[in-house]
């Protein structure tokens, strides 16, 4: 792929988010969705392998359902209120079809299983795009519908953060594990997305942070599969030493920052006397924080073969940056101090 046509992709998806970012009206909104998934459309299939292809077939088509039932929802939203505002949707049958909508398109379960399948066919910087960028529009969208004492919301999110949690147990390829952390991660969003917006957008901003030190992480040593984690540790010790402490952040694990928003989010969940629901919250986060703790082991605690060629690598100098991970590793990890401040934020 030329830079020019990169450049164009790359500056297409800013635009279609950054408009449904601003737009109060439902038609412009739909199309700024739209923008975005026909922008990372030809980034996703630029490999032109049969695998990629797939994934970007899968992708579109579940996109597209979505974006149908979405402008559906809208336009039935509009024939019976006589508008079009975003934040006027208040009737039950709309509004439950526009947070469906909004949900199989970010992955929420039980409308998830596209997700890891298609993580898995990308190549891994086309897979940071499609985990945290393609995340943003859609949760602008839930942040201004505002639903109401939804049960939905919280039955999406209790059934994200098991289904996140179970079906990454039995995983060996990053690309799925990272796929289930995902709708875990955005089961813990909506669970609180209608007590507290910006909580789940502290939420949503953090969760982009650690996915994308992750990733990066990731791309620099070429990691695939857990099978490769073993040997990293031979390769680039000092490097290597940044994953179990992004998985353990990733986990929610004090004194990480991924601890900072699940401790904000159970205390208000308890304040609006949900306690029952942050318990099987915490309940589901268990899963999760086993395939995080396996994946550790896997790269910190297991010695490969001691080769000669296996111990080179890291004697030798890189000319990779490295300095997008160092700034989004600091933050994984060293936030937390910051969750006074956060909550006087958050509270006035």
């Amino acid at each position: 792929m030329t830079v020019t046509a990169l450049t164009t992709l790359i500056f297409a998806l800013g635009i279609g988010t950054s408009l449904t970012f601003v737009s109060s009206h439902w038609l412009l909104a739909w199309m700024g969705l739209e923008i975005s998934t026909l922008a990372i459309l030809p980034l996703m299939a630029q490999q032109h392998h049969p695998r990629a292809v797939e994934a970007t077939t899968k992708y579109f088509l579940i996109q597209a359902t979505a974006a149908a039932m979405l402008l559906f929802a809208s336009t039935t939203n509009a024939w019976i209120s006589g508008h079009w505002d975003i934040q006027q949707t208040s009737h039950p049958l709309p509004l439950t079809m526009i947070t469906l909508a909004l949900a199989l398109k970010i992955g929420l379960a039980p409308l998830h299983s596209w997700q890891p399948e298609v993580l898995q066919g990308l190549e891994l910087n086309t897979g940071i795009i499609m985990a945290t960028w393609q995340k943003l529009a859609p949760f602008a969208i839930l942040a201004q519908i505002q639903p109401p004492n939804s049960p939905l919301l919280l039955i999406l999110g209790i059934t994200s953060i098991f289904v996140g949690g179970w079906g990454g147990l039995n995983q060996t390829q990053l690309r799925k594990i990272l796929g289930y952390s995902s709708i875990a991660h955005l089961g813990w969003m909506i669970l609180v997305l209608q007590y507290s917006t910006l909580l789940t957008l502290l939420a949503l901003f953090i969760y982009i942070i650690m996915t994308y030190a992750t990733f990066t992480l990731f791309m620099l040593k070429k990691a695939t599969s857990v099978k490769t984690l073993f040997a990293l540790g031979a390769k680039n010790p000092i490097l290597i030493m940044l994953l179990p402490l992004l998985l353990m952040s990733l986990a929610g694990l004090p004194p990480l920052t991924g601890f900072l928003t699940k401790l904000l989010i159970l205390k208000e969940l308890a304040k609006q006397g949900l306690a029952p629901t942050a318990a099987l919250a915490i309940l589901g986060t268990l899963l999760s924080a086993f395939f995080y703790v396996r994946l550790s082991v896997a790269t910190t605690l297991t010695l490969p073969p001691n080769i000669l060629t296996g111990t080179t690598p890291w004697r030798l100098s890189s000319s990779r940056l490295t300095l997008p991970l160092a700034i989004s590793a600091m933050l994984s990890i060293a936030l937390l101090p910051l969750t006074p401040t956060l909550i006087a934020l958050l509270t006035h």
